[in-house]
Parts: C-alpha cells; sequence; structure tokens
C-alpha cells in the first residue's frame, strides 16, 4: 500500500527536502495516533484517518508551516478537533 501522503505529495511541487519531512511528520503523526488507542487508527476509520492526516500535513506546509514537530502537532489537534465535532 502506498501511504496517503506519497500519492498525495505527486501532484504537488515540493523539493526533495520537502518531500522527506512531510513524510516524516506523517509517518510520525500515524504512529502517535495509533500508539494513542485512539479509534481513529482502527479499521474502519484507519484509511480515511491516514488521508485526512496526509492532507492536512500537507495544507499545512502550503500555507508555510515548515517546522516538523508543528506539522505533527497541528495535524494530530486536526484530527482530535473533526473527531469530536463528528462526535457532538
Amino acid at each position: 500500500m502506498v501511504v496517503p501522503i506519497v500519492k498525495l505529495l505527486r501532484n504537488k511541487a515540493f523539493d526533495a527536502e520537502a518531500t522527506r519531512v512531510l513524510s516524516s511528520a506523517f509517518d510520525t503523526a500515524w504512529r502517535l495516533l495509533e500508539a494513542s488507542g485512539s479509534l481513529l487508527a482502527t479499521e474502519p476509520e484507519a484509511a480515511s484517518t491516514r488521508e485526512s492526516l496526509a492532507k492536512r500535513i500537507i495544507e499545512m506546509r502550503l500555507r508555510g508551516e515548515r517546522d516538523p514537530n508543528r506539522l505533527v502537532d497541528g495535524a494530530l489537534a486536526y484530527l482530535t478537533n473533526a473527531d469530536t465535532q463528528k462526535q457532538a
């Protein structure tokens, strides 16, 4: 399976270093989400969660964020807020 962020990056103009940072941020965020025991990281939610996570990281980078830790934190916060709103 191709990691969603790699598939999504194919259509964007990021240099090799930016692509490496984005992929690393995605991998880190996904590992943290899985380790947290969140239901978002389990089936049937996992595939859509991975895609949302990837899209959010790319969106943050397009808006100028370059810090890998802020990419991870921001993407996880986004997922948390989105999940909370779905439950409300």
